[in-house]
């Protein structure tokens, strides 16, 4: 009974309860609510970030989000004909960030390709360069140097930070050399590489300070979870060194297992047993990835790693709900445009030759015909259609013949007769050819300059010219 009526010792006078607190990062978004599509297993998708944040709640600690700008569009100019595209689409990310709970945001060039009015118009919460927020003892910096943050950081942590992180429009080398000193801040998050594809991968350096890179175009996100203790600073945790070499060996397997089941014009059976296995390393990867490392008694700790979105990763319902209304809306959008605005394309001159369409070149060239049947490149339209694409501008360009060349596709109500990666995609426009047959006005054996306008970093990442173009010859054709 004596027991019974014990009361419980007293906290000691001013103690705090530990919590976490885990914050999310993208970077470089670029105008992309998910990848193109045209390879297989491909990472991003901003519904596939939408359900890492939303597991994350249900822990109940405190989680952020934060996007380190140039988020909206993908480049400063726009032609005239994509306009409601990218600013349809510009909408739909904001309307995703706002349904994954965006707490901060900074901004760069890219976010103004349509002036500071619309950025602003879309009411998502920002944090101007040269300040500061502090959330849950995290202090967010938005500064234009590292040295600038520096200062902030000291400001941010007298206003209650006990965490400091410090977005800065860096390219990661240029930080990493400039944040050697920069012990106020524990975390520096390179915002703007040198150009389109300076990151893409995700890259961590540093000691007390770490410096890191966000793999762009919402293909990855950077997870770091801060555990407070009572008083000390934040201290990073240093994972097992044998952990961090099965990491990278699995990063590097899956690598090699995604250019497999790229493999041109692979069969059914092999792809599916390839795609397997590389979902089985996937899977494996994460969950070590999850593991949680042991936090020492009674210090207050940090850990930091990606999440690479790949392409069997689950998706919020919602966030993905709002994907598929702009799938529909701007490829309506696209066609009203074309229908008002839209301008065919011009005929052919001496000086710009004009493109014929495969069924003109298949009547000298029917063995070559026969051979690009076998291919895919006559389904490349089809393929569009098939998942509503065929009005998409950043879609059609690539599965049309002559985008935007004399006699071709100028506008995406008229692409008939066009509607194919056709012969002349590869050999170039073939007008002067057929009015005067030789072999000097057309181009016989087409090179990786022409794949590649198609084939590209984007797109086709894992292309390689040699096994491609053996996929696409044969007697009369090339063989």
């Amino acid at each position: 009974m004596l027991a019974g009526c014990t009361t419980a010792k007293p906290a000691p006078s001013g103690s705090a309860v530990p919590h976490k607190v885990t914050l999310f990062f993208t970077a470089e978004v670029r105008g992309y609510l998910g990848p193109c599509g045209c390879s297989e297993n491909m990472r991003g998708g901003i519904s596939r970030a939408a359900f890492q944040v939303a597991e994350a709640r249900k822990a109940g600690d405190p989680v952020h989000l934060i996007d380190t700008g140039d988020g909206l569009f993908g480049s400063l100019q726009l032609p005239e004909d994509a306009v409601p595209q990218q600013e349809r689409k510009a909408r739909a990310l904001a309307q995703s960030w706002k349904a994954m709970g965006l707490d901060l945001r900074a901004t760069g060039p890219l976010d103004d390709a349509r002036g500071a009015a619309f950025r602003q118009n879309l009411n998502l919460p920002e944090l101007a360069s040269g300040s500061f927020k502090v959330l849950d003892g995290v202090g967010l910096i938005s500064a234009p140097t590292a040295a600038a943050a520096r200062s902030l950081a000291d400001e941010a942590r007298k206003a209650g930070a006990r965490f400091v992180v410090a977005m800065v429009p860096l390219p990661f080398t240029e930080l990493l050399r400039e944040s050697i000193d920069a012990s106020q801040v524990d975390l520096f998050i390179a915002s703007r590489s040198k150009h389109e594809f300076a990151a893409e991968e995700s890259r961590m350096a540093g000691g007390v300070t770490k410096v890191v890179q966000v793999q762009s175009k919402g293909r990855s996100l950077l997870r770091v979870d801060v555990s407070f203790k009572e008083g000390g600073r934040v201290e990073w945790l240093r994972g097992d060194g044998e952990r961090d070499r099965e990491l990278s060996a699995l990063d590097q397997r899956i690598e090699l297992l995604r250019a497999q089941v790229n493999e041109p014009m692979l069969k059914d059976e092999l792809k599916g047993l390839r795609k397997a296995k590389l979902e089985e390393i996937i899977s494996r990867r994460a969950l070590l990835a999850e593991t949680p490392l042991p936090i020492p008694e009674g210090k207050a700790t940090v850990t930091a790693r990606f999440i690479p979105l790949e392409s069997n990763y689950a998706r919020d319902p919602a966030v993905q709900a709002v994907e598929k209304q702009y799938d529909v809306d701007v490829g309506q959008i696209n066609l009203a445009w074309a229908k008002t605005n839209g301008v065919s394309c011009p005929p052919a001159t001496p000086e710009l030759r004009g493109v014929v369409g495969t069924a003109t070149c298949v009547t000298c060239h029917a063995e070559a015909e026969a051979v690009f049947k076998t291919t895919k490149h006559p389904l490349a339209y089809k393929a569009l259609v098939e998942v509503g694409k065929q009005h998409h501008l950043d879609c059609v360009g690539c599965h049309v013949t002559g985008w935007k060349l004399p006699q071709g596709v100028c506008r995406i109500d008229q692409t008939a007769g066009r509607e194919e990666v056709g012969c002349e995609s590869c050999h170039g426009p073939g007008d002067a050819h057929v009015k005067q047959p030789m072999k000097t006005n057309i181009v016989r054996a087409a090179d990786a300059k022409a794949c590649v306008t198609c084939h590209d970093r984007e797109n086709s990442p894992q292309f390689d010219f040699e096994a491609y173009l053996e996929k696409i010859v044969g007697p009369g054709h090339g063989r």
